[in-house]
């Protein structure tokens, strides 16, 4: 674990290290993934959204630098809207240290929070105030070699009881995205 310098509103965030993003970022690169986005894994995450009815759902391949969303789908406006009257939609790229995703890369197991203001350790994250995100529901992508490609998640401005429905879903689509990606891989077509 590793200790990220304090956030202008002084909170101190604990991001977990991620000691294989090298030979990740030279998986996906085998794999011709995380560098552009992908049509077909937007509409995956397109698919994620209308599964769990969640305005944010993301597929995400985290490199050596930070988060890149390959897959994502994203309302037309943006759904939680400041003190000061804006709202902020996600993009492609995110830093390390922003959302929940690396903590289901270095778990390597999915990760559930109904209410991320229930949690300290997840309460303090910048797209909590950037995004207005307060829920989270995510599993990682698990290779045939071990290797943890990325996540599948999704998120929400309100609290949700994602619950074991929720939990079971979310690792049978990571599974799917997976076994799709590894017979792309086998049959030696292009991402």
């Amino acid at each position: 674990m590793s200790y990220d310098p304090p956030r202008p509103a002084g909170r101190l965030l604990l991001t977990p290290e991620d000691g294989q993003a090298p030979e990740r970022a030279r998986r996906l690169r085998r794999l011709g993934l995380g560098e552009h986005p992908e049509p077909a894994l937007d509409a995956f995450a397109y698919g994620l959204a209308e599964l769990t009815g969640a305005p944010y759902a993301m597929v995400n391949l985290p490199g050596e630098e930070g988060q890149f969303f390959a897959g994502l789908h994203t309302p037309p406006v943006a759904p939680a809207v400041r003190g000061d009257g804006t709202g902020a939609l996600l993009g492609r790229v995110l830093p390390r240290d922003h959302g929940f995703c690396p903590h289901v890369v270095a778990r390597r197991k999915a990760l559930v929070l109904e209410d991320v203001s229930d949690y300290p350790r997840f309460a303090g994250n910048p797209v909590v105030d950037e995004f207005g995100i307060r829920s989270y529901l995510g599993a990682p992508l698990i290779d045939r070699t071990g290797m943890v490609l990325g996540t599948v998640s999704v998120t929400d401005i309100r609290p949700r009881a994602w619950g074991q429905p929720g939990l079971a879903a979310i690792k049978a689509r990571a599974a799917d995205l997976v076994e799709r990606l590894e017979r792309r891989e086998d049959a030696g077509l292009p991402p």
